[in-house]
């Protein structure tokens, strides 16, 4: 699975080059997790979720605290949770997922988007049945053994557990396990997360043909990360 974390890597640099657009996105996520429930992470997994999340992307706790306060303020502002599927350069197949104020905007934009690109926005359906939801757990520390039986001790199920190149461990699980693998890790020693994500992982990765096609392909998922509306965006295509 080493191959797919590369793609998260990615991403996660491209992020890092535009952090207040990113910083905005995850205000925008926040106030919808903390508005769909009580404002508190431990009462609320999607918003402890989130902001597990944002750890690992080092959003600063002004960011966080204002948007949770927001929420809290009860704030009349609604977003709506879109996900859009489509085709790329070279056959690649894309994911994304949006939150909006206004879908009669977002549509249209992210069609736009991929119309420009190389690309072709599909059905519901056409495109999702090639990935499948994982949620990703990375840290340092402990090892590989010593993550398995902490795992099979705490009852977790797992998909991988992997070494990556830098010594980090990557753990792949099902989502529904997303907390009770950080608990376990935590048990082991673990205190920081390099790494906290639910994502939507391709079942096989493609490789496009030339540098032209990967440009293109680049060109189609900066166009649709640079979209206001648009949190995240999955591909197929292997970095």
């Amino acid at each position: 699975m080493g191959r797919k974390w590369n793609n998260i890597k990615y991403a996660k640099a491209a992020k890092d080059a535009n952090r207040s657009k990113i910083y905005a996105k995850f205000g925008r996520e926040i106030y919808v997790a903390a508005k769909s429930g009580e404002p508190d992470p431990e009462s609320n997994r999607n918003l402890r979720v989130v902001l597990e999340r944002a750890k690992t992307y080092k959003v600063p706790r002004d960011i966080i605290d204002r948007a949770i306060e927001k929420a809290k303020g009860g704030s009349e502002e609604a977003y709506e949770p879109m996900r859009y599927e489509g085709y790329g350069p070279g056959g690649s197949a894309l994911i994304v997922d949006a939150l909006t104020d206004n879908v009669n905007r977002t549509f249209p934009e992210v069609r736009a988007a991929f119309g420009k690109n190389g690309g072709n926005i599909g059905v519901s359906g056409s495109v999702a049945f090639m990935f499948e939801s994982t949620a990703l757990i990375g840290f340092n520390g402990p090892s590989e053994d010593e993550v398995l039986d902490a795992l099979v001790e705490a009852d977790c199920d797992f998909r991988d557990v992997e070494t990556q190149e830098d010594g980090s461990i990557m753990i792949y699980t099902d989502p529904e396990y997303f907390h009770a693998t950080q608990e376990a890790m935590k048990s082991i020693g673990v205190e920081e997360f390099t790494t906290a994500e639910l994502t939507m992982l391709p079942a096989a990765d493609i490789t496009l043909e030339d540098e032209e096609t990967v440009a293109a392909f680049e060109k189609l998922v900066d166009a649709l990360e640079d979209l206001e509306d648009v949190q995240q965006v999955y591909y197929n295509v292997e970095l």
